[in-house]
């Protein structure tokens, strides 16, 4: 057979080398895919053999292998082999599979671990038998009964990316000679095996068998030591014995090494500690515990004992066999287990017991549980439906010192709650099961997300770092019975410390699948999963000095060693030692960014410091060098490829950041270690109180954290740039650690107390130390969060350090937010001092003194005394402000994103604290800096509801102000019922008729915005919002049967809406995923409409700005809402707005009763203003920048000299309101992607800790990149203005901010609108060079204010003509010079000239000057800033601009005539077909006749309509064809007119759909304006109507032909 590959494969295959290699393509951004067959079916006993070439890091997983009874030819290929079916067996991992289902758990080698260079091969044998051979050696059977014709099948799977075939014929004689007579003696064999004998005569210790072995082998007495081939599997039978003459293979010597060394590991804890047992040597009068034949090993489960210390894992006693080990000790080998050090094990079993007992699943189990793999696997019915009854037990008592351990095999995400596991004395024959084992009240000790339950209440509530309910498939848990009778429970392999101390003699594994957990399944071979660090240690124990105890393998340090701190051995997989351990360094730094982790080689001494220099860096990566501390001993560790990934007994500095167990918990500490450079050198230190604290060229930074072990190890991890560092043993320059943890950069830090005594200042506001136990304080006292989120929802409240001043607002942001529990975050205020307070579960527990708005309920001292509150915290998500003040009169006030929701309760004693319960889905929050006083006059004013919004209607008291509360039209559907005023619409019968209107038109930027009552669930749908044109004075009168059933479906007049997540005009599709979906609205939620001055359509969802949905938007228009399918009912929660804009301003408590000596509010108003107003002055970059950025030009301009990041730049001056801040890009560099972004920070950046990018500002930042607006890195709005990534060099930038806090972008001079809101004063403005963005300066010659009187804007109609040509505007605004391209690298335009090129039309026909092609894609038109309409001709006349299209400049002959048609002739567009071009473009005009069918009609030239009169020169009764042309392209360009083409981009390969049209010249009074005629008659045009938006001509010479214009979708 041909060793060749098959020619078709999976998409992402390439082919190569004649057929013989395969490359998996885009081998980073895919992972599978990569299926290829044989060419030919197998031949019995040729082995299919082929080499691992190319591996990457990216993903999980490896190459896969097997057979398949299905042709390729006519083979639907799925994305893995995985997915065959209809015979295929196929290896993966260590599993073997059939048709998709596992068949067989643990097989042979795994493959996830063979390395490049590896050969692996699939067999059919004549037997019929599946056989897997790595590297030359035989895995044994995997299957049997396969069909005779079987193609070989590869998956290039994960991180297997090329691989070649090597050879495909049967293996060598001696090799298939042991194969066959192996499969001749297995029935042999198995009843041989099932006899042995546990015998305490032949036993010695696991590493002196292991020493023995060894020896026996040659291998201690001078020899080479042979390299141990990691491609043997392990064998179904292991020797009895181990006599002085026994040579054994490789293959079982690979099995006794690694089996002595897992008895070694587990001895450690027994050997003279707890259990005192440890397996002492002949000196000792005992024998040793070997584990030669230990369960944990065989693949056919035997090797268990039931004694207290024998084979099953002999940590305190004796094994099954020995090389001179004798249960008395008169004679045996006297080198004994490193870990033995105390006493001699009971080895003589009275009788023997056979060794086939594995642990398995028990027959009786819980309802829904389904048993298979040979009573290994459990897996839960129903998994989408059910949530308990899942409960299994093993089929034995547990023995001592065994362990118990299973795999997680799939897990679904609907549930709350994980996986269960623990020990009952319960036997499961009589036991009545119940539906999960926490609820059975005795015998029963259990693990449950990070807590020990006995007998179902909780012993310990915070038992180890990890959570089970965090734990992802594939991770393993276990539990240990040692012999003391402690009970250990364990997470992949990591031993969690004691769980119970008494644990009963008698106990059973149980397993509660629970919640997410479904499948589950025994794991007998307990380290699979850490096979690489076991390989390593066992490499390690044959090494010469395998005799001697290793400080590798210790967990504390060898007192006779060196005590010089070096790099432990043990490293990342990118990483080396070097320099006797005191050099560490990534090798190939410039081909990968991580697996660069290194640990100390001993745990650091309290007070000890650990420092390094950073010799080498590479200019590449984003990042640097991280240092920390963990608890991790690095000889166990299976090191990560960051050490942030580690999610336990881990400390971190990252960038000026902390995290711990890979969360943040400080966000902006010390210097940012991504600016270091080379010669730089950082460091750490556990001090004797457990804070830890980190150095930067020796610089303390002050405490990162509190409560840190002792005994932790240092870590360096080699990240991004950092190359190489040194240990740095001279610590004599490092001045001393300070006492006061207040010396250093952060006062505050996570746990410590925060200074509250003598606070005076407005912004003292802090979180105070005394706390719910699950809360945890961070960055100086302002931030709180709850740990362990996911395992726990309560016991997470947090109280301000002091009471509140009156009229003083406390307010905090929500930073994070989980998706798992109900409930989330309430606040209130409570008299309770925090010194006296006893921290309950939840605040609402306290029946004292206390005020909590819980969900929309208001409670006091836990009761419910109003409900229906104006907002809902849990709605509130990621990014929501919530403020709470007491005013002067005793009333409690919430803000929700800085607006007043009214008086939530009155009578408040004075001196209350602020309260905050980080419960259920809210995780974290900080204290904002709007926290503090407001003015004072505010603060003794009559409180009234003229709050906004308004909450109930109909039950304000008193008269309102100017902001009079929206009403509803009393004009509506005829299913709607209006309530309260006109504040409220009920639907009252069916699922649509349901359309309801504003009482008025909307003003500019006025809100109109309604709150959900009511969901009925029976119906889909949800509600529709938008605007109209449609007024509903004109309509009949009610009930309007007549109205359309529902919004979409309106379309007598203009109307815009959103519907789920479509933005529609009059029912035809505008824009897809413009938001979150209206079908998730439910019951509280708000959703408004605005119509912005703009001419743009914004939604509103709860509070929140979506962008614009809609352009060129009429101005007389009407919010309209449909209560369609589940929404039944609705109430206004908005006002009109107010001639002093004073109802939108927050926050503010305003009085309603001024005096009416007072003409109005303005005096107050620039009181408060006062403080924050800032002259405009010249602007200048900061000093204080990103590390590749260099100033010049009086700091004018800023370049970036490397690398594609470090670019961040801010000025020195802060930004005056109404104030313009300009600046040019100077010079773009196409070898990066992305380019720069902008912004505002609300704080001075004088000390700021500039990060690699911009959107690494985490605090108080405001920034614009691509087209979206980002908020402290949580991105708010899309869609917004231009894309920044396609600005050319040349277009000038700038950033506004106005009176009422709002930033704008400008582009070119023209204002995109409003970007963001609640801009703080003072701020400054930043710029991030990034990508290609290399050089910008700023522009100096703009310093008014915009605005001024000097400012006047000219309207279209006073503007010359020559100040337009074609939309662009040469001196209206500043525009880059002529000869540029707006867009040098718009991609669509690209695409529109490739298609151009295919229509092979002659040069001659165009401009050669390519300045005069225009792209009106969105980025460029708004780049240009072009408007939507101009006007052109004499008389003047409208004309749209082609948005959506890409124009090509046609070539113009330079005549008088000519000359004058540009200026006086008009502008129309003309849509034709692509055969129809050539002929037209040969005329230069669109002649009657030559134009596309779809263009051109006969008309009579006598008629009733259009042309009555005959031509002076035509025949009565002669057909004239007449040319159709139109003012925007939004008609001419229907395919009616234009018909669509496919075309295949000679680039992307990719097919579109093309049109094309001309852009015409037209001669005032050659045409006729008429109606529509053909195509839906539904209004295309805002500004052109439906009865005058097509123009007829059919005069020759009356068109002239302006551009060529091209679509391409």
């Amino acid at each position: 057979m041909a060793a060749e590959l098959h020619p078709r494969s999976g998409k992402l295959i390439g082919l190569s080398n004649s057929n013989r290699t395969a490359r998996r393509n885009q081998p980073v951004q895919e992972f599978n895919h990569g299926l290829v067959l044989s060419k030919e079916p197998l031949r019995d006993r040729d082995v299919f053999t082929v080499r691992i070439d190319k591996k990457v890091n990216s993903w999980s997983g490896s190459i896969e292998i097997g057979v398949t009874a299905l042709d390729p030819a006519a083979l639907d290929f799925p994305s893995s082999a995985t997915g065959l079916k209809g015979g295929s067996w196929i290896v993966s991992g260590c599993s073997v599979l059939r048709d998709g289902r596992s068949v067989l758990e643990e097989y042979g080698r795994d493959l996830d671990q063979l390395a490049e260079g590896d050969r692996v091969g699939i067999q059919r044998s004549s037997r019929g038998e599946l056989h897997l051979w790595v590297n030359g050696q035989d895995c044994g059977a995997a299957a049997s009964g396969l069909p005779p014709k079987l193609w070989a099948v590869v998956d290039l799977y994960g991180k297997c990316t090329q691989v070649t075939v090597v050879s495909c014929e049967p293996p060598p004689p001696s090799a298939e000679k042991e194969t066959i007579e192996r499969d001749e003696e297995v029935d042999d064999e198995e009843e041989e095996e099932e006899e042995v004998v546990v015998c305490g005569v032949r036993e010695d210790a696991g590493i002196t068998a292991l020493m023995n072995v060894a020896a026996m082998n040659g291998m201690m007495n001078g020899d080479e030591v042979p390299e141990l081939s990691c491609s043997h599997s392990r064998p179904d039978k292991f020797p009895n014995n181990l006599e002085p003459d026994t040579v054994l293979t490789e293959h079982q010597l690979f099995d006794v090494f690694n089996n002595a060394i897992v008895s070694f590991y587990r001895s450690e804890d027994e050997g003279g500690g707890e259990d005192g047992g440890g397996g002492g040597g002949a000196a000792d009068g005992g024998s040793g515990g070997g584990n030669a034949g230990t369960d944990t090993s065989s693949r056919n489960d035997r090797g268990s004992n039931s004694s207290g210390g024998g084979a099953a894992n002999s940590d305190s006693g004796t094994g099954t066999t020995g090389g001179g080990g004798s249960g008395s000790g008169d004679s045996g080998n006297t080198n004994s287990s490193p870990a033995s050090n105390g006493g001699s094990g009971q080895g003589v079993i009275s009788g023997g017991m056979t060794t086939n007992d594995a642990l398995l699943f028990h027959e009786k189990c819980g309802t829904l549980i389904k048993l298979s793999n040979n009573n290994k696997t459990a897996e839960r019915r129903r998994p989408l439906d059910e949530f308990n009854n899942g409960v299994v037990m093993t089929n034995r008592p547990l023995r001592h010192n065994e362990m118990f351990e299973i795999r997680i095999d799939k897990l679904v995400d609907k549930w709350s709650g994980s996986i269960e596991i623990g020990v009952t004395t319960h036997n499961p024959n009589n036991l009545d099961y119940p539906a999960t084992m926490t609820n059975l009240r005795s015998g029963t000790i259990m693990m449950s997300g990070c807590g020990i339950l006995t007998n179902g209440k909780g012993t310990r509530r915070e038992y180890c770092e990890f959570s089970l309910d965090e734990l992802q498939e594939g991770d393993h848990i276990g539990l240990m019975r040692k012999a003391s009778g402690a009970l250990h429970f364990y997470i992949n392999g990591i031993d969690q410390g004691v769980a119970a101390a008494q644990t009963p003699g008698v106990v059973y594994g149980v397993v509660d699948l629970y919640g997410m957990a479904v499948k589950v399944t025994i794991v007998h071979n307990h380290n699979h999963s850490d096979r690489l660090r076991r390989n390593n240690a066992i490499m390690r124990a044959l090494s010469p000095d395998v005799g001697r105890p290793r400080p590798a393998l210790s967990l504390t340090p060898d007192p006779e060693g060196p005590d010089r701190l070096l790099f432990h051995p043990n490293c990342g997989q990118k990483a080396a030692i070097i320099g006797d351990g005191r050099t560490a360094l990534r090798p190939h730094a410039t081909d990968d960014f991580n697996h660069g982790v290194v640990l100390s080689s001993r745990p650091l001494r309290s007070n000890e410091v650990f420092q390094v220099r950073i010799d080498k860096m590479v200019d590449k990566w984003a990042g640097s060098i991280e240092i920390g501390v963990t608890t991790h001993n690095p000889a166990y560790l299976q090191l990560p490829s960051t050490m942030t990934n580690l999610r336990s007994g881990t400390w971190m500095m990252t960038g000026n950041g902390v995290m711990h167990n890979g969360t943040t918990i400080l966000d902006e500490y010390g210097h940012n270690l991504d600016r270091l450079k080379a010669g730089d050198t950082v460091g750490v230190v556990r001090k004797e109180d457990g804070s830890l604290h980190f150095f930067v060229n020796g610089v303390a930074q002050g405490p990162a954290a509190w409560n840190v072990p002792p005994s932790v190890y240092a870590v360096v991890d080699l990240y991004g740039q950092a190359a190489q560092a040194t240990i740095m043993d001279d610590m004599v320059d490092l001045p001393p650690l300070p006492e006061d943890s207040s010396e250093g950069p952060t006062a505050m830090s996570p746990g410590s107390p925060c200074s509250v005594g003598g606070a005076s200042t407005t912004n003292d506001l802090r979180f105070h130390q005394l706390h719910g136990t699950n809360a945890v304080i961070t960055n100086g006292g302002r931030t709180a969060l709850r740990q362990n989120c996911r395992s726990e929802f309560n016991d997470a409240i947090v109280i301000s350090n002091r009471c509140l001043r009156d009229g003083e607002l406390f307010e905090i942001i929500i930073q994070k937010m989980v998706d798992r529990w109900s409930g989330s975050i309430e606040a209130g205020v409570t008299a309770i001092r925090p010194e006296e307070l006893e921290f309950p579960n939840t605040m609402t527990d306290i029946d004292y003194d206390t005020w909590m708005l819980s969900g929309t309920a208001i409670m006091q001292d836990g009761n419910t005394m109003r409900n229906n509150y104006g907002c809902d915290l849990d709605s509130l998500t990621t990014a929501s402000r919530i403020g709470m003040m007491r005013s002067a009169s005793g009333d409690l006030h919430y803000y929700i994103n800085g607006v007043d929701q009214g008086v939530a309760c009155s009578g408040l004693p004075p001196d209350v604290f602020a309260v905050i319960d980080l419960y259920g889905q809210c995780v974290q929050v900080s204290i904002t800096s709007s926290s503090g006083p407001l003015d004072n006059s505010l603060c003794t004013s009559n409180i009234t509801e003229k709050s906004f919004p308004i909450h109930s209607p109909g039950t304000h008291q008193g008269p309102r102000s100017a902001g009079v509360a929206h009403r509803l039209h009393s004009k509506h559907g005829k299913n709607v019922v209006l309530l309260g005023e006109g504040c409220q619409a009920v639907r009252v019968g069916g699922y649509a008729h349901g359309i309801v209107f504003s009482a008025k038109e909307l003003k500019a930027d006025e809100l109109f915005e309604v709150r959900i009552d009511e969901v009925d669930e029976q119906w889909c749908g949800s509600l529709h919002i938008g605007l109209t044109t449609l007024s509903p004075p004109e309509l009949p009168s009610c009930p309007l049967s007549g109205l359309s059933p529902s919004l979409p479906q309106l379309r007598t007049k203009v109307t815009w809406l959103l519907c789920g997540s479509e933005v529609r005009r009059n029912g035809v599709l505008q824009r897809q995923n413009y938001c979150c979906s209206l079908d998730r609205l439910t019951v509280g939620n708000r959703v408004g409409v605005k119509r912005c001055s703009d001419d743009t359509m914004h939604i509103f969802i709860d509070g929140e700005d979506m962008g614009p949905a809609a352009t060129a938007v009429a101005k007389n228009v009407y919010a309209v809402l449909d209560l369609y399918g589940r929404i039944t009912a609705v109430s206004i929660v908005s006002s009109s707005l107010m001639e002093d804009m004073e109802s939108i301003k927050a926050p503010s408590l305003s009085s309603d009763s001024c005096s009416e000596g007072e003409e109005d509010s303005t005096p107050i108003r620039e009181v408060e203003a006062e403080p924050c107003v800032l002259v405009p002055t010249v602007m200048a970059f900061l000093e204080n920048h990103g590390k590749n950025i260099q100033l010049s030009n009086q700091n004018l301009t800023a370049a970036r000299v490397s690398s594609y990041n470090q670019g961040l730049l801010v000025t020195a001056q802060p930004l005056a309101r109404q104030q313009l801040f300009q600046f040019q890009i100077d010079r773009l560099n196409p070898s990066w992607t992305s380019s720069l972004s902008l912004g505002v920070i609300g704080h001075s950046p004088d000390r700021l800790n500039f990060p690699s990018t911009a959107c690494c500002l985490k605090r108080s930042a405001w920034l614009l990149q691509r087209d979206s607006v980002f908020h402290n890195s949580l991105k708010i709005c899309e869609n917004y203005g231009p894309n920044l990534d396609t600005c050319p060099e040349g277009t000038v930038l700038g950033l506004l901010v106005d009176t009422n806090s709002c930033l704008h972008l400008y582009v070119n001079g023209m204002d995109q609108g409003v970007a963001a809101q609640d801009i703080p004063s003072p701020c400054y403005p930043f710029i991030d060079l990034y990508g290609q963005c290399e050089q910008v300066t700023i522009v100096t010659n703009n310093m008014p204010a915009v605005g001024g009187e000097s400012g006047e804007p000219r309207c279209q109609g006073d503007m010359e003509k020559a100040d337009m040509v074609d939309g662009i505007k040469e001196s209206v605004c500043w525009t880059p010079p002529p000869e540029v391209n707006p867009n040098k690298t718009c991609e669509y335009q690209a695409l529109c000239s490739r298609f151009k090129d295919l229509l092979t039309l002659p040069d001659g026909y165009f401009n050669e000057d390519a300045k005069y092609n225009l792209c009106y894609c969105e980025s460029c038109h708004k780049l240009r800033g072009d408007e939507a309409y101009y006007k052109r001709g004499e008389p003047p006349r409208d004309y749209a601009l082609p948005f959506g299209w890409c124009r090509f400049a046609l070539r113009i002959k330079p005549h008088c005539e000519v000359s004058n048609a540009l200026k006086k002739w008009h502008i129309a567009y003309h849509g034709t077909s692509v055969g129809a071009l050539r002929r037209t473009l040969d005329h230069s005009q669109l002649l009657p006749g030559t134009s596309s069918i779809f263009s051109v009609s006969p008309v009579k030239a006598e008629g009733p309509n259009g042309y009555s009169e005959p031509e002076e020169n035509s025949a009565p009764g002669r057909e004239v064809p007449r040319v159709r042309l139109s003012p925007t392209m939004r008609y001419s360009g229907m395919e009616i007119f234009a018909p669509k083409v496919q075309f295949q981009d000679p680039r992307s390969h990719r097919c579109h759909h093309a049109q094309v049209g001309f852009q015409v010249c037209v001669r005032p009074g050659s045409y006729k304006v008429g109606p529509q005629t053909l195509g839906n008659t539904e209004p295309l045009d805002p500004r052109f109507s439906n009865s005058e938006i097509e123009w007829i001509t059919k005069e020759q010479g009356g068109t002239l032909l302006y551009g060529l214009l091209i679509r391409v979708e």
